[in-house]
């Protein structure tokens, strides 16, 4: 990765706390509104360098990740500022009571990656030209993780970078390439928010993690998510975790 410094420009951390003001909900009933995760949330603070947004399916992590990506000027189908097609209106209302706190105003580069609409980004990318920028290859030429990697190395500077579970596109050999990737953007200055399910990925060192679940939104430590501990019951005997597992029969 080309160290890439946006001159004349303040370096991160760019976002410091997410603010939900719920005098601007129009549409009470529309269902973020009502996440267990979200339904009482006031305030939330983002890490300087990186923060992870942990949980089960559906406890509103990947919604919150797109909501503060919009409210940045993104595009809810993934992107850059600059990228604002649209194939199918999915995105939550979520965004529209975001207000956030910055450290500075000018964010020299911001991205938000989503693993199941690489494929529309490479497109866009090819419609516009720029391909040049993302490596020496069409994204569509490579792999899904192939592609992923490629965009993060080559496109990926200074700024701040909204990611939804990139294990999607990932083996673990390359999750822990991505691991270094992480560490070579925070060395330019950049900020991050990545949800993710990968206790690879989420053992990046001093981030802060949140856990989702039907109790809020709290802290907590890399070894108490339940990511790792069933991680590591598995691994440490896969057969006992299979036979219990399996004991009830099909």
């Amino acid at each position: 990765m080309k160290k890439k410094l946006k001159s004349g420009v303040t370096p991160g951390p760019f976002i410091e706390s997410v603010l939900f003001d719920r005098t601007r909900i129009a549409d009470p009933s529309h269902y973020a509104f009502d996440l267990p995760a979200i339904r009482g949330l006031s305030k939330l603070d983002l890490h300087p360098k990186v923060t992870f947004f942990v949980g089960e399916n559906g406890s509103g992590k990947s919604t919150l990740l797109e909501a503060i990506a919009v409210a940045n000027g993104l595009n809810p189908e993934g992107g850059s500022r600059n990228m604002m097609f649209a194939t199918r209106e999915s995105h939550s209302h979520l965004h529209q009571i975001l207000r956030l706190r910055r450290y500075h105003a000018l964010i020299p580069d911001a991205w938000f990656m989503r693993a199941e609409s690489l494929f529309n980004v490479a497109t866009e990318i090819d419609s516009l030209g720029v391909q040049g920028s993302y490596g020496s290859r069409s994204l569509h030429e490579q792999s899904h993780g192939e592609a992923f990697m490629s965009l993060v190395e080559n496109r990926f500077s200074q700024g701040l970078y909204f990611l939804d579970e990139p294990e999607a596109a990932l083996s673990p050999q390359r999750q822990l390439e991505f691991l270094v990737v992480i560490h070579k953007l925070l060395g330019l200055d950049s900020q991050l928010v990545i949800a993710t399910h990968s206790p690879i990925i989420m053992s990046y060192p001093k981030a802060l993690i949140y856990s989702f679940s039907d109790k809020g939104i709290a802290p907590i430590e890399y070894k108490q998510t339940e990511h790792y501990r069933v991680t590591r019951s598995f691994l440490e005997s896969p057969e006992r975790m299979l036979e219990h597992l399996f004991k009830e029969g099909p």
